[in-house]
């Protein structure tokens, strides 16, 4: 018996075999403009390293906005232990990424990054967020001692060393003071301890040097002076924005962020 096959389903089905018969598997289509798809320069993955007295959860709302423009994001838990071991830790997490990275800091998370990025050949931007940019030999307790007044610090002795953290009563005003009274509240309960070794190990790296850096400078900022951003990102020779924002910038503005992050990952692809 003979059967009847519609002609556009006919067509169709040929089409869809001349499609196959001429794009083996890995071979990519033309566009438009003569380029393959396939050729075309991936986005880079975004690692986002947090500082002290914070952690990982103060990155969602940047790392929505980054996934919903398809870039893959991986957020760090940061040690605070020490700038040598946080350095060793995060060089050690980006060893597992494949193809290239931008790298985020903030706060201290910056040190960290300014450190790791430099043995990491896939590291193609450093972004600072209200980040500490430390020169070889500094410290952040130096650029920190540039700031006033001081921030005010609870210590807790622990074996073989002390953890400090903000006072909780002065945190609000200190870390996040453009975030409602609960959010600010909520942080300072959860707020990460940071070793003292964070603070008084000096950089022995200078990624920005052959890294190109990117900062985006928070001026209403009570735990790194606006100025001292400044300065430190001017003397890294990063592309910088300031925006009106505290400390908590990627809570309270994350849109800022996330411009400058990606700005960074289109200027470097």
């Amino acid at each position: 018996m003979r059967i009847r096959i519609p002609r556009r389903v006919a067509l169709a089905a040929g089409a869809l075999v001349l499609l196959g018969a001429t794009t083996a598997p890995g071979v990519a289509l033309a566009t438009d403009d003569g380029s393959s798809a396939a050729s075309a320069s991936p986005k880079p993955t975004v690692v986002l390293v947090h500082g002290a007295w914070a952690d990982s959860s103060s990155w969602p709302s940047v790392m929505e906005r980054l996934r919903k423009d398809g870039y893959p994001v991986r957020a760090i838990a940061n040690p605070l232990r020490g700038l040598a071991s946080d350095t060793a830790y995060v060089s050690s997490y980006l060893s597992t990424i494949d193809g290239p990275v931008v790298l985020v800091g903030h706060s201290y998370g910056g040190a960290v990054i300014t450190n790791s990025a430099a043995s990491d050949p896939d590291v193609k931007a450093l972004v600072y967020v209200a980040g500490f940019i430390p020169a070889k030999g500094e410290t952040v307790g130096d650029l920190a001692a540039k700031s006033s007044p001081p921030i005010p610090l609870i210590s807790t002795a622990i074996p073989g060393g002390t953890d400090v953290s903000i006072d909780p009563a002065h945190f609000r005003e200190v870390f996040a003071g453009d975030v409602d009274e609960t959010t600010a509240a909520n942080l300072a309960a959860v707020q990460r301890p940071a070793n003292t070794e964070a603070v008084s190990e000096a950089g022995v790296e200078e990624a920005f040097r052959t890294i190109p850096s990117w900062s985006l400078i928070t001026r209403q900022d009570h735990a790194i002076a606006p100025d001292v951003q400044r300065f430190m990102s001017k003397r890294a020779g990063s592309h910088t924005e300031e925006v009106n924002a505290s400390h908590a910038v990627m809570i309270s503005r994350p849109g800022a962020v996330t411009h400058m992050i990606e700005d960074a990952a289109r200027d470097t692809r």
